[in-house]
């Protein structure tokens, strides 16, 4: 029986130390915080979006960074897996719009203890308040880990699954990435992605909780289109946020600073459809001032600031509106201009953008190519995707792989 150590106890590795134990191996699961699953947590406000009902093609779609990196593990361990795996062990789950899987509770809970029940039937022993100091090294092989508090874990195979940078208080505070180093691994620049977008224009902090349904968002680089998507976004003190600006933060170029936003604030409308619209409203408003005509198109505080970002007096009647201002307001409502200036701080991120270097890794059994009894999983791999229960089943199919891998004998 070979001894698998696991060090990390989110997602990936839970999912891994189930795995290393369902195919026989004798696991441990190293985890510094008080309990497992921390993150897990708090995903999805809560409710945690587990996964996303989707055929592998669809799901890969939604992964910007190094997608057919997943191919193995998600054929390995696809969403209808993870979701059939949580009804076996007495946790349902509902499958809600755009394919998001939450547990039928909406209590993320319901999914660690699910878990923790399903480790506990397989014998798994965790290890809680358990930080793992340095990797022990013989011969070019892994021995096992060194703790904090002095202890040595000995082990057959080490599986890495120690999260991100993102939210540093569920313990993702980097440690994997330099077990990798450490090792000899490559590991690629951090980012924060999932994201709020600082921008270089002051006004959105006058919109503060000014929620927009139904908008269209483009990033641009120059006259290249990085991402254009219909959408939910959020005005705030520091620009924007929401699903669609998260989503933005995903294909930031690199510098970030100076990417073009902009805003379809009437994407069901043609420009001509449009025009149509203003030029009526504008005839049947006649005298009345501009800025009491504006709250027919958009919501009133940002009607209230619309005609100065068109520098256009807003007392302005409607009958004295001229064409080159009325095409001015058009091609703002078409698309509303913002720059961007940073993402917010990677400990706002929902995941971490870099991590260890996928050519470093044999996506097939998600194995060390440097290290023979080194395994990753999760976060730390240099792998992320949009929001909509993506990043957790590429954890859950990552840390899957990684553990049946590395309980295989033929692989010690």
């Amino acid at each position: 029986m070979s001894d698998i150590v696991v060090i990390g106890g989110g997602a990936a590795g839970m999912m891994a130390a189930v795995f290393a134990a369902r195919a026989g191996a004798d696991v441990t699961l190293l985890e510094k915080n008080e309990k497992l699953g921390k993150k897990v947590y708090i995903t999805g406000k809560g409710r945690c979006n587990l996964t996303n009902d989707c055929d592998r093609d669809e799901f890969l779609s939604q992964v910007p960074r190094n997608p057919r990196f997943l191919y193995s593990a998600l054929n390995f361990f696809a969403p209808r897996d993870m979701m059939t795996l949580l009804e076996e062990n007495d946790c349902p789950v509902t499958v809600q719009r755009g394919k998001r899987v939450f547990p039928s509770s909406e209590k993320a809970s319901d999914v660690t203890k699910a878990l923790t029940s399903l480790l506990r039937k397989l014998n798994v022993r965790v290890c809680l308040n358990a930080e793992v100091k340095t990797l022990t090294v013989e011969g070019g092989r892994l021995t096992g880990a060194k703790l904090k508090n002095g202890t040595v874990q000995r082990a057959d195979a080490v599986i890495l699954a120690c999260g991100g940078l993102s939210y540093p208080s569920t313990g993702s505070t980097g440690d994997g990435y330099r077990f990798a180093e450490d090792l000899g691994h490559t590991v690629t620049p951090r980012s924060p992605v999932l994201v709020g977008l600082e921008t270089e224009e002051t006004w959105p902090r006058s919109l503060q909780g000014l929620s927009l349904r139904n908008v269209t968002l483009t990033l641009s680089n120059g006259k290249k289109t990085l991402y254009t998507e219909l959408g939910e976004m959020l005005f705030t003190h520091f620009g924007i946020s929401g699903p669609l600006a998260l989503e933005a933060s995903c294909h930031l170029p690199d510098p970030p600073a100076g990417a073009g936003l902009t805003v379809d604030l009437k994407p069901g409308l043609t420009r001509e459809q449009l025009d149509a619209r203003v030029r009526r409203d504008f005839s049947e408003a006649g005298k009345k001032q501009l800025k009491s005509v504006l709250p027919g198109l958009l919501p009133a505080s940002l009607a209230e600031i619309f005609p100065g970002l068109c520098v256009i007096d807003a007392s302005l009647p409607c009958n004295q509106v001229t064409a080159a201002q009325r095409e001015k307001l058009l091609v703002m409502l078409k698309a509303l201009p913002l720059t961007v200036k940073a993402p917010r701080p990677i400990d706002e991120a929902v995941v971490t953008r870099g991590g260890v270097s996928i050519r470093e890794i044999d996506p097939g059994a998600m194995r060390s190519k440097l290290i023979p009894n080194l395994y990753f999983a999760g976060e730390m791999i240099d792998v992320d995707a949009h929001t909509g229960g993506f990043n957790l089943q590429i954890a859950w199919s990552t840390g899957a792989l990684a553990g049946a891998s590395a309980a295989d004998h033929n692989e010690l």
